[in-house]
Order: C-alpha cells, then sequence, then structure tokens
C-alpha cells in the first residue's frame, strides 16, 4: 500500500501526477494523520512538511464535500510566525486545490469548493467582513492574529468550528515569548472547541526535539503525539570566504571593497543568490555597494522596517527571476517562497549553528538539492567563530532550545483578553493556564498575584491605573471590566514596541518604511537618506512622521536602527572553545605550522587562505598570552592606556549572555570596593573593564572577587543601573497591558509612553528612581510581578545567570585554569573588545568618552613580536629607577628628597658625591639624624621622626632631634607609620621585592606585606614580575609602572617609526638603481634589472625608452635581444583585457605602445601565465584569428611565413599581430619583434624574416 492510498483518488491522482514520490516526512506523517494523532514533523528545509500536512486535512474537507456534510465553517487554522508566510502559503495552496478540482470533475465527481483566506495585521476591514458573513474552510494567519480573532465575539464564532491547527516553523517561536504566547492561544482554541483540536508542528530538526512537541499538545498530552523527525544532516556545500587583505579587529574600507567585490563575482557566477546580514543598517549599505557593482535593477533591500509592498515586491522580483540578489536580515530567513536559490551568503557570523542552516536552507530548496552557502567573517574573532561554526556543522551538532518558562506578562495579557470574552472561574482558568507547557509549573501564588494585580492596578501620580479584570473573591469568578477587550485587541502581542518615525513619499502620501527615532530627529531638511535601495530627500520631520520625495539616486546617507544583537549560542561558544583548544595544544607541543594548516583544511573544513589568517591571528595570540583562552582557561589580561589608566580584559569565550553577567557583577563588585564607578563592555569572548589610577589589585585575584552562592543579588543590584532594566520594564508594562500602546483610538506617543512607564515604575519600585543620597544600602526589590519578570528577562534573556552560576562553581572548584597576564600593550585578542560596539557596552556612557578610546594598539601582531608583549624593557626600568631617585643639588634639596623618600642606608647616602657633607650640615642643624634600626643605622628627616618611633619607640638617634611641632601633632599607629615608610621607598625605588624593601629596616618581607596589601588597595602600589628574569614578586609604585611602560611602548614604537618621505625617496631611488653611482654596466646586468621588475607591467614602448636605459648605462637595445634569444628573458602580457571585433573583422585592440608588457626570467614564464588565466570573453578580429589558427596549427612561425599561410597582406598581418599581442595571445622569441611592431606602420621598415614567432603558453 502506497502512503498515497490514505486519501481520496482525486487527491491521491493529484499527488502522484505532480511528484515522483512522497518525501520520508509525508510518507510517516499521512498514516498519523489518518489515525487523528497530533503530529510534529521535524525535517530540512524543502522536506515537503507544509504540503504533508495540508493535503491530509484537504482530503478530509474533500470527502466532506463529496458526501454534502462540508460546511461553511472553518476547519483548519494554519499559524505562520511571518505575514509574508502566510500569504504565500495562501497562494501555495491554490494549485493543489485546483488540481484536485479538476481531477474530481475528470472523475465525474461533484465539485468541491475549498474556500482559503488569510488573516493578518495587513488585512483589509472588507476582506475580514466577508470571513465573517462566510468563514472560510481554510483559515492562515499569525500568532497575533490568532490571539485577535479568539478575543472577539465573531473570531470566536469563526473558530469554534476548528478540528485543525497547523504550527508552521515552530522552532522560531518556542525558544521566545511570541511562543509561549501562542501556546496559551493554543490552549484557548482547544477549549473553545471542545478539546477535539487535532495539533500539527512542522519544525526544522531540533534539540531536543521532546521538548518541541511538548510545547505543541501541551503540557499533559505528549503520550498522544507522533513525532517524525528526519534529521538534519543532509548534503552542503560550505566554505569560508576571507578578503586577501588580513582581517582585523576593525574592518577597513579597503577589506570591505574587497568583501563587495567577491560578493559581486559570486552574484554574477549564480542565477539568483540571498545574502543575508544581521542588522538593518548593513542591509542598506550592502545593497548600495552592490548596486553600483551589478546595477540597481539586479539587487533590492529586504528587512522588517521596509514597507510590505517593497518587501512583496522584492521577493515576487526575485522568485520571478528578475533579480540577481537580495539582502536581508532574518525577515527571509524563515520559509517564504522566492523561488529557485542558487547561492546564500551570510555576512558576518549569525551567531548559532541553527540560524546558520536555516538561512543556508533557503538554497537547493528542491527535495534533492544541496544548499550552497558561503560564509564571510568580518574581524578576526569572527574568523574563529565561523570556522567552529562550520566544523560545528561537520560534526551534525545542534544548538539547544531554550523555552521561556512561565513569563507573568504574556501571563496577564492572556488572563485579560479570555476574561474579555467570556467570565471564567479562577480554577478552571488556572488549570487551563497550566496546560500550557510553558506553564505547567506555575505557582498558584504567582496566578493569583497576576490577577490581584489585574484587579487592583496601578495607584500612580496620574490616579489609579490598569484595572482591567473584576475579580469576585467570596466566588472565585474573573469577569473583564469594561475596555478590557478593546484593550487586549489593540495592544496585544508580545513584539516589543518601538518608537520608530514613519516615512511617507509626498505627494502621495505612500508608506515607504520606518526609520529609527533617532535618526530622524538629527535629521534635517534637505538631507538626503536611502531606504530600501533608493535615495529619498527629506521634506520635514513631523511628530512620528518623516516626510520626503524621491531624491533621483542621489548620494545618501545610511540610516541607523538600534536594537539587541543577537547572542551567540551556547554550543556555537562550545565550538570555538574546542577549535582553539586544539590549536593551542599544537602550538605548545610545537607542531610545525605546515601540519597545523593540513589539519585545518582537511578535518575543520575551511580553505587554505583563512586557515592561514585563522592560525596566524592565533599563534600571535598564544605568544602574547602563553595560552589560548578556552572554555577551560580563562585569561586575565591587564596593560596601561596612554593617559596612565589600566584595562582589564577578561578572555572568556562563553558567549555575550554570560559574559555581559560577569562584567555588570564585576562592575559592581568594583564599584563597592573601590568607591569608583567604571566603563564596562562584554562581547562574546572578552570582558572589558577599563580602570582608573584608584584601581590596583593582584590580577589573578579578579577569578575570586565573585561567588557564586552570593552572584544572584549582587548581579540584581547590578542590573537595576543598567540600561538593559529601563528597557526590558517598558517591554514587559507593554506586554501585561499595563501601559496600552493604544488610548481613545490613538496609538500613544513614544515619548508619552517613556513617561508612563516612568510613573509606573515610581508606584511600584520607587527605590529604582529614588535619589542615591536617600538610599541606605541596597534596593529593596518589591515582590510585584511585572518587577519579578523585569528581572527575570534580564537575568535570563539578556544574560545568563545560570550559566555566570555553573562557571563560578568551576572556578572555585578548581576545575578552571586562571592565567594572569600584565602586558605592554593590548594582546591580539584584546583589540576587537576595546573596540566594541555601543550595544556591548555595560554602562550608559557614549562612545566619545569611552576610556578605551585612549589605548594605542598595533592593528597587526606576528607570533615573535606578540611574544615579547609580556616583557617590559630592562633599559626603561634603569632608566625609571634612575629617575626616581631624588638628584639633589645642595642641601635643602637633600632635606626635601628625605622628607618624600623615608630614609637612606648608609651605603645610599655615600654613593652620591656631596650627601655625605650636606648630611652633616642637616644634622648639625638638627634636621636629620641617624635611626638605628634592627638592622642598621639609616639616615631620617626630622619630619619622619614620628613614624620611626611609632615602629622602634627605644631605638636610638644620632644626634638627638625633635619633630616638627606640625609632625608631632600627626601621631599615627604602627601599621600606618610602616605604610607611609614604604610608601616613600616605593616612590624613588622602582621595581623592588619585599624583601629588598624590608632589609634596611631590619624586618621581614612578611612583616610589611600588609602596609604593601594597603598600598595596593588604595591604588598606589602594583605587584607583579616586571624585571626580566626577576625570580619572585615585585612591588612598584603605579605611576612609576606607568611610565617604564610608556618608555617600552616608545621604544618599540620608535623600530617601527615611520621615516621622512625625503628619506623614502631617496632610499627608493637607490634601490631602483637610477641613481648615478647606483646605475649598473654592460649586457650581463639585464639580467639583474629584469630580475627585480619580474611581474611588473609597464608600457611595451617604456622598457626601451625609459626604464631600463636609466638603471643601464649606456644600454643597448641588443643586450636585450641576446638575453631573450639566449633564453633567459622573455616578454609577455599578463592580464589582457576583454576586446571584442568590430564590424568587418576590423582590430579593436588598443596600440601596442601603451599595451602593458612584463620581462620575466624564461624559467617563471609558466608560473606567471598559470597566475594571469586568459580572460573568457576576449574575441579577436576575423585576420587576428586567423594569423592565430595558423600559429596553433604550424607552432612558432617566421613573418614571412604567416603572411604566406594566411594569405594576408604584410600590413594586416603585423596589424594581427600587434592585435594579438594586446591580447597577450602571442609572443615572440627576441625583444626585436615587439619593437618592430612600437613603429607606426607608416613609418616600419619591412619584417626580416629572420624573426620567429612562438604560441605562448596561453594560447
Amino acid at each position: 500500500m502506497t502512503p498515497t492510498s490514505l486519501f481520496h483518488p482525486a487527491v491521491a491522482a493529484w499527488f502522484d501526477g505532480s511528484f515522483a514520490a512522497p518525501t520520508p516526512a509525508q510518507a510517516q506523517a499521512w498514516p498519523a494523520f489518518q489515525a487523528r494523532r497530533h503530529v510534529l514533523i521535524a525535517a530540512p528545509t524543502g522536506s515537503g512538511k507544509t504540503l504533508a500536512a495540508f493535503l491530509a486535512a484537504i482530503d478530509g474537507l474533500v470527502r466532506q464535500g463529496l458526501d454534502g456534510g462540508l460546511k461553511d465553517e472553518t476547519q483548519i487554522v494554519y499559524v505562520s510566525p511571518l505575514k509574508a508566510l502566510s500569504n504565500d502559503i495562501q497562494r501555495n495552496l491554490e494549485v493543489p486545490l485546483a488540481g484536485i478540482r479538476e481531477n474530481l470533475r475528470a472523475h465525474g465527481l461533484p465539485d468541491v469548493d475549498i474556500r482559503t483566506w488569510v488573516r493578518t495585521g495587513d488585512t483589509p476591514p472588507s476582506e475580514r467582513d466577508r470571513m465573517r458573513r462566510r468563514p472560510p474552510h481554510i483559515v492562515v494567519t499569525t500568532p497575533e492574529s490568532l490571539y485577535i480573532l479568539l478575543g472577539s465575539e465573531s473570531g470566536r464564532s469563526m473558530l469554534a468550528t476548528t478540528r485543525t491547527v497547523i504550527v508552521d516553523e515552530i522552532h522560531a517561536l518556542a525558544a521566545n515569548k511570541r511562543g509561549t504566547h501562542l501556546a496559551l492561544s493554543l490552549e484557548r482554541l482547544a477549549t473553545l472547541c471542545g478539546d477535539r483540536l487535532l495539533r500539527v508542528g512542522l519544525s526544522a530538526t531540533q534539540k531536543p526535539i521532546e521538548a518541541v512537541a511538548r510545547f505543541l499538545v501541551g503540557a499533559n498530552k505528549t503520550s498522544g503525539c507522533t513525532v517524525i523527525d528526519t534529521g538534519h544532516r543532509r548534503e552542503r556545500d560550505l566554505a569560508l570566504e576571507v578578503p586577501d587583505a588580513p582581517l582585523e579587529a576593525v574592518m577597513s574600507a579597503e577589506v570591505w571593497e574587497q568583501v563587495y567585490q567577491r560578493l559581486a563575482d559570486l552574484i554574477e557566477a549564480h542565477r539568483t543568490t540571498l545574502i543575508f546580514v544581521n542588522t538593518r543598517r548593513l542591509v542598506e549599505r550592502v545593497t548600495r555597494q552592490l548596486s553600483e557593482r551589478i546595477g540597481v535593477d539586479g539587487v533590492a533591500a529586504h528587512h522588517g522596517s521596509l514597507a510590505k509592498e517593497q518587501r512583496l515586491d522584492a521577493e515576487q522580483r526575485l522568485k520571478h527571476g528578475n533579480l540577481k540578489a537580495l539582502v536581508a536580515t532574518a525577515s527571509l530567513e524563515l520559509g517564504i517562497d522566492i523561488g529557485d536559490v542558487d547561492l546564500v551568503c551570510q555576512l558576518g557570523s549569525p551567531r548559532s549553528i541553527a540560524t546558520f542552516l536555516q538561512r543556508v536552507g533557503r538554497s537547493g530548496h528542491a527535495i534533492d538539492g544541496i544548499p550552497k552557502g558561503r560564509l564571510f567573517p568580518l574581524s578576526r574573532d569572527e574568523l574563529v567563530e565561523c570556522a567552529a561554526l562550520l566544523d560545528a556543522v561537520r560534526r551534525g551538532e545542534l544548538d539547544l532550545l531554550k523555552i521561556p518558562e512561565q513569563p507573568l506578562d504574556v501571563l496577564a495579557q492572556q488572563i485579560v483578553a479570555e476574561v474579555g470574552a467570556r467570565e471564567w472561574d479562577e480554577g478552571e482558568l488556572y488549570a487551563l493556564v497550566r496546560r500550557a507547557s510553558p506553564y505547567r509549573a506555575l505557582p498558584r501564588n504567582d496566578f493569583s498575584a497576576v490577577v490581584g494585580m489585574l484587579a487592583e492596578g496601578f495607584s500612580t501620580r496620574r490616579g489609579r491605573r490598569g484595572a482591567l479584570i473584576h475579580y469576585d473573591g467570596v466566588n472565585h469568578v474573573l469577569r473583564g471590566r469594561r475596555g478590557a477587550r478593546l484593550t487586549a485587541l489593540t495592544s496585544g502581542g508580545t513584539i516589543p514596541d518601538n518608537a520608530d518615525y514613519q516615512v511617507l513619499l509626498e505627494p502621495e502620501n505612500h508608506f515607504i518604511g520606518t526609520v529609527n527615532e533617532d535618526f530622524a530627529v538629527e535629521s534635517l531638511a534637505g538631507d538626503i537618506f536611502q531606504l530600501g535601495n533608493k535615495s529619498y530627500r527629506i521634506i520635514r520631520v513631523e511628530r512620528g512622521v518623516v516626510r520626503v520625495e524621491d531624491a533621483h539616486g542621489m548620494a545618501p546617507t545610511i540610516p541607523f536602527w538600534l536594537g539587541e544583537a543577537p547572542g551567540r549560542s551556547d554550543e556555537l561558544s562550545a565550538a570555538v572553545s574546542r577549535l582553539r583548544a586544539e590549536i593551542a595544544a599544537r602550538v605548545s607541543g610545537g607542531e610545525p605550522a605546515e601540519g597545523i594548516l593540513r589539519w585545518l583544511v582537511d578535518e575543520v573544513g575551511i580553505a587554505q587562505g583563512a586557515a592561514e589568517q585563522l592560525l596566524e591571528y592565533l599563534a600571535s595570540a598564544h605568544a602574547a598570552l602563553s595560552c589560548l583562552p578556552t572554555q577551560d582557561t580563562i585569561v586575565f589580561e591587564r596593560f596601561f592606556d596612554e593617559v596612565g589608566g589600566m584595562q582589564l580584559v577578561i578572555h572568556s569565550p562563553y558567549g555575550s549572555r554570560i559574559n555581559r553577567a560577569w562584567g555588570l557583577a564585576l562592575r559592581k563588585r568594583f564599584w563597592r570596593k573601590f568607591n569608583f564607578e567604571l566603563q564596562a563592555a562584554a562581547s562574546e569572548d572578552n570582558i572589558v573593564l577599563s580602570l582608573t589610577t584608584a584601581h590596583s589589585f593582584e590580577l589573578a585575584e579578579v577569578a575570586r572577587y565573585l561567588n557564586s552562592a552570593t552572584i544572584r543579588p549582587l548581579l540584581i543590584q547590578a542590573l537595576l543601573d543598567a540600561p538593559m532594566f529601563v528597557t526590558r520594564w517598558r517591554w514587559v508594562i507593554g506586554v501585561a497591558l499595563a501601559l496600552p500602546r493604544f488610548r481613545g483610538g490613538k496609538k500613544v506617543a513614544p515619548q508619552l509612553a517613556r513617561m508612563g512607564a516612568e510613573d509606573l515604575i515610581a508606584a511600584v519600585f520607587p527605590d529604582q528612581i529614588a535619589c542615591a543620597e536617600n538610599l541606605t544600602g541596597e534596593r529593596e526589590v518589591p515582590d510585584h510581578p511585572l518587577v519579578r519578570q523585569t528581572i527575570a528577562d534580564c537575568l535570563d534573556e539578556a544574560m545568563d545567570l545560570a550559566g555566570l552560576e555553573r562557571l563560578l562553581k568551576r572556578i572555585e572548584a578548581g576545575g578552571i585554569r586562571i592565567v594572569a597576564r600584565d602586558l605592554t600593550e593590548p594582546s591580539p585578542l584584546a583589540l576587537e573588545v576595546l573596540s566594541a560596539r555601543p550595544y556591548a557596552y555595560l554602562d550608559d556612557a557614549p562612545l566619545e568618552e569611552r576610556r578605551t578610546q585612549a589605548v594605542m594598539s598595533r592593528r597587526w601582531l606576528s607570533p615573535e613580536t606578540a611574544a615579547d608583549l609580556g616583557r617590559l624593557d630592562p633599559e626603561a626600568i634603569a632608566r625609571v629607577r634612575s629617575e626616581a631617585w631624588p638628584e639633589a643639588a645642595n642641601a635643602d634639596e637633600l632635606h626635601d628628597a628625605l622628607v618624600w623618600l623615608g630614609f637612606l642606608g648608609l651605603d645610599e647616602a655615600g654613593a652620591k658625591t656631596g650627601w655625605s657633607d650636606w648630611l652633616s650640615d642637616l644634622a648639625r642643624e638638627k634636621r636629620v639624624a641617624q635611626f638605628h634600626t634592627p638592622a642598621a643605622p639609616v639616615w631620617i628627616a626630622a619630619e619622619r621622626l614620628p613614624h620611626f618611633q611609632a615602629l622602634w619607640p627605644a631605638a636610638t638617634l644620632a644626634p638627638a632631634i625633635a619633630a616638627p611641632s606640625a609632625a608631632v601633632g600627626a601621631s599615627c599607629g604602627r601599621e600606618e607609620a610602616l605604610i607611609e615608610i614604604v610608601r616613600g621607598r616605593l616612590e624613588g625605588l622602582g621595581p623592588v621585592t619585599g624583601e629588598a624593601l624590608a632589609a634596611p629596616l631590619g624586618l621581614t618581607a612578611h612583616e610589611i606585606a600588609a602596609a604593601l596589601a594597603a598600598l595596593e588597595a588604595e591604588g598606589f602600589a602594583m605587584r607583579g614580575r616586571f624585571t626580566p628574569g626577576a625570580a619572585g614578586e615585585e612591588w612598584c609604585e603605579r605611576r612609576l609602572l606607568a611610565r617604564i611602560h610608556g618608555y617600552t611602548v616608545k621604544r618599540l614604537r620608535a623600530e617601527i617609526e615611520p621615516v621622512a618621505a625625503r628619506d623614502f625617496l631617496r632610499f627608493l631611488l637607490t634601490w631602483q638603481r637610477v641613481t648615478a653611482d647606483a646605475r649598473m654596466q654592460g649586457p650581463d646586468a639585464i639580467d639583474t634589472v629584469v630580475a627585480q621588475f619580474e611581474g611588473f607591467e609597464a608600457p611595451a614602448a617604456a622598457w626601451e625608452s625609459e626604464i631600463l636605459p636609466a638603471r643601464l648605462a649606456g644600454y643597448e637595445p641588443r643586450w636585450l635581444d641576446d638575453s631573450c634569444l639566449a633564453g633567459r628573458v622573455t616578454w609577455m602580457r599578463l592580464r589582457p583585457r576583454s576586446v571584442r571585433s568590430g564590424n568587418g573583422g576590423e582590430s579593436r585592440a588598443g596600440p601596442v605602445r601603451t599595451t602593458p608588457i612584463t620581462l620575466t626570467a624564461r624559467r617563471h614564464a609558466a608560473h606567471w601565465t598559470s597566475l594571469s588565466p586568459p580572460a573568457d570573453d576576449v574575441e579577436p578580429s576575423i585576420r587576428a584569428q586567423a594569423v592565430a589558427d595558423y600559429i596553433g596549427q604550424q607552432g612558432a612561425s617566421f613573418f614571412d611565413e604567416l603572411v604566406e599561410g594566411t594569405g594576408l597582406l604584410r600590413t594586416q598581418v603585423e596589424e594581427a599581430l600587434a592585435e594579438l599581442v594586446s591580447l597577450g595571445l602571442v609572443s615572440s622569441d627576441s625583444f626585436g619583434g615587439l619593437r618592430a611592431l612600437l613603429v607606426p606602420s607608416g613609418e616600419r621598415k619591412p619584417f626580416a624574416g629572420g624573426h620567429r614567432r612562438r604560441r605562448t603558453a596561453k594560447f
């Protein structure tokens, strides 16, 4: 029995006539549909999932129609995450429905009219009225429109007869609040239908697939769901594309040009190309650049800020072959029908394995097609990430799907919507909510708290607001208040509202898209910007509206939009760590670079050029840090910036969600520890903390600043000051309907919405916006549903608190190796986070005020150079020590030095000429004395006497002196005295060990450890191993250490300091052998000059008129001819230009005199020819082709032989040869043949027959 035998013969006949055979997904799904079981189909794009679900449902409708029982009622609801996909499905349903009706007629059966209708936010009112009057059998909709239908009387009446609901691209919904919202809508729909609803889910393969099945059918029905998983492994054509110029932390204009050109080349080589990027601004940039290369009509833009009509037009143009390339964001990621796509290009890392597979799957969409994708990393860190991504795909790895658990804001909205539609018993409504998988563990007290909030509302400065339901506490009944249903219908959904301005084209007042509020406000009348690959001139900016006119292609600026960047998935982060660990092991093990490159190419599967850049980058990082950061090895890196501050970079390849949490918590801990607020940023692989001169600490100790047991309350207090809390608060109260989007039939203006959000936070969480001076201790977070949900969203969506807790537990248990490195300048791995984009910031300081701007670094470091980053220059250390030690010119200056230095040893005093005499003079004046410490006598100033007597009260003085009255008043204890003495010595010594500091005082290093720690805590001193070869820990005053770093960096920069232009020109003239003393002589020297110019092309006439005579004294043409005839030198054209024949076969080649020619050693000719492949569109004239054909048949020929063999006139043969030379198709065994062609034909002597011509390797 075939799978289609389950269908009515007319349905089966249409399928069998349209397709060769069912796909595995279809063959397995149809029996389950016939058994009326819930079904989840997980299969790659192009597996026929959608048709599998629809055909079984249509078969049931056909059978009802033939039996006369097909009523005008809705039986099938199809839910798609995108409005465009919904329109697509309706169009694609027309084909099978029309085909089935035709087969019914062919079988002599009655016609069955199955109606389909689309209901989305774009559906006009007239269409909605038609749906109400005569409901369609199949409703195609979105999650938001399904929610609206469930809330209206007419919609509930229409949906009450639904028997089957199909959720397409369910994996794209399950991982966010849209999916949680849909899960509740499905339970509401099932309750409305009397619980006879059959649920069908269509998904790409997910992990774990059981979670998706539970999400589809509800918490208590998974046993009745058939899961069909055909796997995600399939043959794919994937590769990395890297530019010839090396990638950097920030792409230069030169590298972007290479990327654009490579994209253009790929587009020209394929029929249709889909290009994915990660931001709308980049869509517009790339579209404009490509339109300049392949034509404005060949490329279009597609993103969410364009009007629906423009997006649809781009989709249809690509589908019908009228568009070569379409540049899009995630707006085209899902299965919208755009026809056959030959190639998918991804600019920048997609940040997850699933996203990459989904996007590449848009190509090779046929059942047996092979998806083809090219991945363009845009930085060095992205190069590593993209290589790890391809490796993960090769291994068959998948991202773990994480479904949000019981968001309370979504619950509040759905309660209002359902209670607004009908009266509910509180217990029954709670049971309905718990049937939705995300709410299966919802505590009753959380449900009651949300109900109480909706019933009581909020007390704000503008009165009580937000009370949307009546709660009868006696009978436990919920009813909607007046206006509750309207609020739920007009302000529903979970997609965050933005403050974008509409762009209207005048004079038609036609909506063409939106731009960000900040961009609109900052723009002026007359400004020109691009939207959808078209230029528009601003006429005026009104509230919420930008009115424009067509700018007719004038050069525009690119608008910007603000949003959150997607975080890298945990599984991709693990793949990055695995790749780094493998390369680190091979580099540490001494494996040659050739072997590592071979492994990258053969095993990881990346191209040679990409492998070379990746290995050079990571090898340099390994040399600088002595290891590579992985998820088992975290590196703490610290270095000085240009203003004496320090930057702390934590290399943690755990992804931005964990790094954002770690960075925010560390920022809060530093704030509390040092009483200074600092700037911070977090990327996928790094955290950077910009330290001030007040921050000094042992570097490795930072790993223990946070504790897994206390990280949650600390991070909550930290995020309350972060920009993310304010943003997510607005989102949460909007979803919970506490701040409706519409009021009085009009949309609430963005600025009014922000004020309303501030009023609400003041009502429920006054400490959040309270004056800091009035707060004592930590803010007290109220137990309010919306506050709890906002904090949960910050901790679990924007960040990953659970992941950070696991990381800290591993550090505490010693499961992670901590490496601390003090460097003279940033390591290669630190450069990307130092130039991080604003979305990575953990504070609200703008870009121009970032302390990371004070970091100077080199754009590129070789592994050999990078190995020196951790070494301070011994000469710099000696120089600073010399500068720090006092230079006294008289007794008064020596006294001043002794006051701040603390003391002088007798040997130190005797080492400087005149110091002993000056000290004796000062002693007679009772200004200094010798103080006898337990070790030896030292000279001290009278001002320092209280400090020393606090340490040794019984010590003797010679001579006896007294402290000045000001010093006597400032008494101190032993600990404070020791701190001040050590402080003075550190100011004058530079890097010094604790033992060396303590020895002159007769103390041990242990006894002064507390004083050093106190100086470190106040930011005065720093510890480390600063002197090359130092055996133990050293201490240095921070200012002196910054100076040492500065001198070290200055010396390194001096080694690569650019020379003056005149010096370069002087070198260049000598190097090129054109100065009088550098010119060469004699015929033997010509080979040397040719070797210097090998590969360089110059006009043919310039070689003997300018280039060779300038470098060879007394040059004679026979020197070059002899060298050619001797087989040492040859000439050729490397890069022939495209030339097509003119009318009548006349030559269209340019003059030979200007033809670019190169001279090269004959033994290298084949190599240069292989590097310059022939142009595909070279088309010689008829006469030139005749000469070329003759040489091809006869081989190298004399000129007279060519004349005789072709039957052409001598002048015609000369013109043909000149054309073939210009095209790079012929050469001669002597330069004399070319020299003869350089003379105009009217002045040319007849060709001598002794010159032979031969084919080039190409010919």
